[in-house]
């Protein structure tokens, strides 16, 4: 995946798993005073009642993820993943709303509706959001690779100067020949003949 497009799934994905944590807090109240019934504060039935939300939310949570991770795979989750996914997602739904359709608010309705509904979305959209992402980073085109560094050119001084030593160490028998400064400095044949004439230069000048 490009760094690009994999820098934008790790947001999405986060921004998603904060929608749908927050939205399951938010149903926390609401399945807690369903739970209860009507219960003292803080007697056993009270308490114990805080425990439903965290219960189902938790299973709904760990299915929301494995799915997930087996989707990049492109492993299918059989029937009971998918019954349970939603009937937990159901379950939260009914005990978020139940009060609010035994009032017969509209506004309570819709109000106690919108988090449990916008956990369903996102818990359905995550999972194919993430997959059309790599989808979208697999067609994109790879980053041109990087040009390979230039090795840096030897100037005619620079093989001058060699020329030069080579010729103070030579012996005497060895001739200044445009041969003889391919032979020890490496450079090319036209730049050869400029080289051995400096240096015959050098020799009428000395």
């Amino acid at each position: 995946m490009s760094e690009s497009v994999e820098r934008v799934a790790r947001q999405v994905d986060r921004l998603c798993w904060t929608g749908i944590l927050l939205g399951l807090a938010f149903t926390m109240t609401n399945v807690q005073q369903f739970a209860a019934a009507g219960a003292p504060v803080w007697s056993l039935a009270w308490s114990a009642a805080w425990l439903l939300d965290p219960m189902v939310s938790l299973v709904l949570l760990a299915i929301l993820r494995a799915e997930q991770v087996t989707a990049r795979y492109g492993v299918r989750m059989g029937g009971w993943v998918r019954a349970a996914k939603w009937f937990t997602l159901a379950a939260t739904y009914v005990m978020n709303t139940w009060s609010a359709f035994v009032a017969g608010s509209a506004a309570l309705v819709v109000l106690h509706s919108v988090p449990p509904l916008v956990v369903f979305v996102a818990a359905e959209a995550v999972t194919e959001l993430r997959d059309k992402l790599g989808a979208a980073a697999n067609a994109a085109p790879s980053a041109p690779p990087a040009p390979a560094p230039s090795a840096p050119r030897t100037s005619f001084a620079d093989y001058l100067a060699v020329a030069r030593a080579a010729r103070a160490a030579r012996t005497p028998d060895v001739k200044v020949t445009p041969a003889w400064v391919r032979e020890v400095t490496g450079c090319s044949r036209g730049l050869s003949s400029r080289l051995a004439a400096a240096l015959m230069e050098d020799g009428g000048r000395s």
